[in-house]
């Protein structure tokens, strides 16, 4: 079927290119934590496992994700929608936005800021790469740990489509049968 497609603007492509769900970056610094809401990032690479992320320089957690080479990518599932907004939408330079928002700290086993513990899946991460954090705010991750809550096997995810609308995912659609360079 040919769809016909009309102009759209460029500096809004994101609705529809937006590549991944929206994650809570978790991180400590000077015995500081933090949380940050973001939708800016990519798998880069199967092993070693990198991750890539824009966070921007202005951006409370971006500089003490730099300063400390670390941080936790927590996935939260659709019915934290209203505090994944709330917390992407104050600054933690004043605020305790575990406190604020009834978050709970969980214990990383390989880097020293904190999980939470409502989220579905908590990666821990350590920078790989900063060629690209000066220029473009862009960070690459090494992904060092994994916890993953068992069920759902497929949550519900949020993306953000931008102007404070998020679409959500978590049917699960297979073929299986047409991947014949995976078995």
């Amino acid at each position: 079927m040919i769809k016909k497609k009309s102009d759209f603007p460029v500096s809004a492509a994101r609705r529809y290119l937006e590549p991944g769900p929206v994650v809570l970056i978790s991180s400590r610094w000077q015995g500081r934590d933090n949380i940050m809401t973001l939708g800016w990032h990519t798998i880069l690479e199967f092993e070693p496992s990198l991750w890539g992320a824009m966070i921007s320089s202005g951006n409370h957690s971006h500089r003490m994700i730099r300063d400390s080479g670390e941080c936790v990518v927590n996935l939260p599932t659709a019915d934290m929608i209203d505090t994944v907004s709330r917390i992407g939408n104050c600054d933690g330079d004043n605020l305790d936005k575990f406190e604020e928002f009834g978050l709970t700290r969980t214990q990383s086993a390989e880097v020293g800021a904190p999980g939470i513990a409502q989220c579905h899946a908590s990666f821990e991460c350590k920078v790989y790469d900063d060629a690209l954090v000066k220029s473009r705010s862009f960070f690459v991750f090494e992904i060092v740990k994994a916890h993953v809550t068992e069920q759902p096997a497929h949550p519900e995810t949020l993306h953000y489509i931008g102007d404070g609308s998020f679409v959500t995912a978590g049917k699960v659609i297979s073929r299986k049968s047409l991947f014949t360079k995976v078995r």
